[in-house]
């Protein structure tokens, strides 16, 4: 296989490289990554400066050939100064090429419910999932502490399980881990995600000559965490995959569609 790794916490992330680790048995791996952390920047992209990319060392060991010499890592690394959908794009459009897979993370916090509108992991595998690639995104649910361990552990597993099932993509799956270790979780559970999680809330300051305003995502706004969701997953101990698409049409329409029918004959202007 040839696999694209990317993240939103930056080029020298543990997780990132905890992930280039136990994937590596599976092929050429690819690191193409940002510079610094880029966390809550979405599927943003870069569209009016350019962005540049510099090749870096692998933050993994050398692999050890059968006569005992050291051998190429089967890795190559770039950090790129931009999102991490500028990461991805850049990958796939010019430094690495087409891939057989887009692995975003391992993240250090979960990306759950509405979160995944925000997440710089879930929109960096998203530009990858848009261009016809498979595509996962990897998350711990901790900041502090993180087990990473854990999370490459279940990645090596998935991706091996996916060849071994022939589950060809383009497909996005969203996965969150518990931060416990392995015998502490329950069950894997292939979820739907869950309504809104968190909404933002703004603390306003003032440098003497003028106000300023810091907009946090840090207020609870739980909504619809039934069993079947990825909230509900976590929250019981077991590591939730939630199957992501881009189409984000409303089950509404109808509705509208009677609210808005005839609206153009009552209004003055004639169209063109």
């Amino acid at each position: 296989m040839k696999i694209l790794v990317t993240n939103d916490d930056g080029i020298n992330s543990p997780g990132l490289w905890a992930a280039v680790e136990v994937l590596r048995p599976h092929g050429e791996i690819y690191v193409v990554a940002p510079d610094r952390d880029q966390s809550g920047t979405g599927p943003s992209l870069t569209l009016h400066v350019p962005i540049r990319a510099s090749e870096v060392a692998p933050q993994v060991a050398p692999l050890a050939a059968p006569n005992g010499d050291s051998q190429a890592n089967g890795v190559r690394a770039f950090a790129v100064e931009g999102t991490p959908g500028d990461s991805c794009v850049l990958a796939l459009e010019k430094l690495a090429g087409s891939v057989d897979l887009v692995v975003s993370g391992i993240n250090m916090g979960s990306n759950l419910a509405s979160d995944i509108f925000v997440s710089g992991t879930v929109g960096a595998a998203l530009h990858g999932y848009m261009r016809g690639f498979p595509a996962i995104a990897m998350s711990v649910a901790a900041v502090k502490n993180t087990r990473f361990d854990v999370a490459a552990t279940i990645l090596g597993a998935l991706v091996q399980r996916l060849q071994e099932r022939s589950v060809t993509g383009p497909f996005l799956l969203n996965v969150n881990v518990p931060n416990d270790p392995m015998e502490s979780i329950k069950d894997i559970q292939v979820c739907r995600l869950a309504g809104q999680s968190y909404s933002e809330s703004v603390r306003e300051g003032d440098d003497g000559r003028r106000k300023h305003y810091w907009i946090s995502r840090n207020k609870p706004a739980h909504r619809d965490e039934g069993e079947d969701t990825d909230v509900w997953a976590l929250r019981h101990n077991r590591v939730s995959i939630t199957p992501l698409d881009f189409n984000l049409q409303s089950p509404q329409a109808g509705r509208f569609k009677e609210a808005l029918g005839n609206l153009l004959p009552q209004l003055s202007v004639s169209p063109a």
